[in-house]
């Protein structure tokens, strides 16, 4: 226990000091296993006997031989392809050109109203997010076009940024999104019911960010002024120019929800429905094609590197008992299993104030997942609810790295200025992740009634 204590110590200060967090991971857990390996037979890692030598040899190459094993795995894992190809689908989306068509829309029904420039960009990120599943692409590619339109009409800077900022987390809550299938991989659990258990978390985001929206701008009228009221035969319009949002969203979600294709066939489906949607507005050429591949190269890449080193990680941890010790901790406590899933949800808080969204669930699913399966909680109710905490941790300090992606796309914004702008929303999230807390069934409902 005291090991990976240290073990998370000296994480936290390569981390600070600049490392890359799937190498800092990677580091970490592979010297700790190695001197776990060799101090639980007897010989500390600095020996230096002819007989410690030889075992701390044998105790490095064994951890060389877990590191090179865990990538291997993970590589060759087929549950893991679904990761590049909803990448892929969301890079051809960004390149349709379709976030300002969504924008349009959604302000062309609410932007009217005090505080609607808001909720349509809300809107738009829902829309954006059901096709792309990405919180960080969500959030860039909405700033780059609500900004301008909020700052038109004299919106405050601290509600237009902070509405993008936490719009952008639903890009991992309303399916399809890769932490549900991470999260899914780790946990053993139907990513198809975690896709399908998000719809009504999500809706339920949405709707409290648009009351937070109304309870700031009928507070102080200035933050948000009303739009311009756009007549309904061009509300239609508008929303007809989105209907390839629709068109995939329904293939996709439709068809896993009817069981006719599973997550990895349905990311194949979308990634083809994608792109032919995208070739059909002439916006998928050869340049465009190039560009989205080596995009989802890099990014594949980035997540695959976090998870080899949170896998690495976990597996030191593990050996030197912290999930035993932890899991002995909490049946002494004689906890219920909503009590466990609360004192869980406070320990993702306090996560994402230094770790991303993927480097928290791939170190703690498989732990937590150890405790909860034998005490019979639900793992996809489970699965939405630590989701939404990690939304949360996209947009609290110090990390908030949805924050920073808004600041980097508008740079003369101050990054406090975005940070006061998200705490309405953060209590929002808060509710959200109360009420399916204390109401399983809004996760849970949909997936009971699924095809199969």
């Amino acid at each position: 226990m005291i090991l990976s204590l240290v073990g998370f110590a000296v994480l936290l200060g390569l981390i600070f000091v600049g490392v890359p967090l799937g190498f800092a991971l990677m580091f970490v857990g592979l010297v700790g296993f190695a001197y776990v390996r060799a101090d639980m037979v007897g010989q500390a890692l600095v020996g230096w006997g002819d007989a410690g030598l030889e075992l701390n040899t044998r105790a490095v190459n064994g951890a060389l031989v877990m590191t090179g094993q865990q990538m291997y795995d993970q590589v060759a894992n087929y549950g893991l392809t679904v990761i590049p190809l909803f990448v892929l689908m969301g890079a051809f989306i960004h390149r349709s050109q379709l976030a300002q068509e969504l924008y349009d829309a959604a302000n062309a029904f609410l932007g009217h109203r005090r505080g609607g420039l808001a909720m349509g960009t809300v809107a738009a990120c829902g829309g954006f997010a059901a096709v792309c599943g990405s919180s960080l692409a969500t959030a860039a590619t909405i700033s780059k076009v609500a900004m301008p339109s909020m700052r038109r009409y004299g919106y405050a800077d601290s509600l237009s940024t902070g509405v993008i900022a936490a719009g952008g987390t639903l890009g991992i809550m309303i399916p399809p999104s890769v932490p549900m299938v991470i999260y899914g991989l780790l946990s053993e659990t139907d990513i198809a019911k975690l896709f399908v258990a998000g719809i009504v978390p999500g809706i339920l985001l949405i709707l409290l960010f648009f009351a937070a929206i109304t309870i700031l701008t009928t507070a102080n009228p200035d933050i948000g002024p009303k739009g311009e009221y756009v007549p309904w035969p061009e509300r239609f319009r508008l929303l007809l120019k989105v209907w390839g949002v629709v068109v995939i969203f329904a293939v996709i979600i439709g068809g896993i929800y009817l069981g006719i294709f599973t997550p990895t066939e349905a990311a194949g489906i979308g990634v083809a429905t994608s792109a032919l949607f995208a070739a059909g507005r002439g916006k998928l050429g050869f340049t465009a094609l190039r560009e989205s591949l080596v995009e989802t190269g890099i990014t594949t890449g980035m997540i695959f590197v976090i998870a080899f080193g949170a896998t690495i990680f976990s597996n030191f941890v593990n050996l030197a008992g912290f999930t035993s010790s932890i899991s002995n901790w909490l049946i002494a406590s004689e906890f219920s299993a909503l009590g466990i899933v609360v004192a869980i949800c406070v320990l993702y808080l306090i996560m994402g104030c230094v770790f991303d969204s993927l480097a928290m669930l791939i170190l703690t699913v498989p732990i937590f997942a150890a405790i909860l399966k034998p005490m019979g909680v639900d793992m996809v109710w489970f699965g939405i609810i630590a989701v939404i905490a990690v939304e949360l941790g996209l947009i609290t300090p110090p990390v908030g790295i949805n924050v920073f992606v808004v600041k980097s796309a508008v740079p003369d914004v101050s990054i406090w200025t975005v940070f006061r702008g998200v705490w309405p929303f953060v209590a929002a999230m808060v509710i959200a992740l109360v009420v399916v807390l204390l109401l399983p069934g809004t996760a849970t409902l949909l997936p009971s009634m699924m095809g199969r």
